[in-house]
C-alpha cells in the first residue's frame, strides 16, 4: 500500500484512488472540506493556506501543513523557492 500526506493528513493509495487513512473518504472530493492537518485551519474564501493569507506579489505559495521542506513560494516573475527559505520569507512578508 502507497501511503503519503495531503495538506497534513496522512493519505493512502486504496482501490486506484487516493484516500484518507482515517475517513478512506476520496481526496479529489473532500480535500477542500477538510481543516490543515497541521495547524487545523480552513483554506480562505481565495483559497490561500490559511497560515499565510494573501502574500504580496506571490503567485502562490505552500506553508508545507507542518512539513517544512514541502513549503514553498513561486513568486510573479517564476522564481521559486522552498523549505526554511519560504517559512522565513512568509514570516517577513506577514509583518
Amino acid at each position: 500500500m502507497v501511503k503519503n500526506n495531503l495538506r497534513g493528513h496522512k493519505i493512502e493509495f486504496l482501490n486506484n484512488q487516493w484516500v484518507y487513512c482515517d475517513t478512506k473518504e476520496p481526496t479529489t472530493e473532500t480535500h477542500m472540506d477538510r481543516a490543515c492537518g497541521h495547524c487545523g485551519e480552513f483554506s480562505t474564501i481565495e483559497g490561500h493556506d490559511a497560515c499565510l493569507g494573501t502574500l504580496p506579489n506571490i503567485m502562490n505559495a505552500c506553508c508545507g501543513h507542518g512539513e517544512i521542506s514541502e513549503a514553498y513560494i513561486q513568486f510573479i516573475d517564476g522564481s521559486v523557492i522552498r523549505g526554511k527559505d519560504a517559512i522565513n520569507t512568509v514570516n517577513s512578508l506577514r509583518q
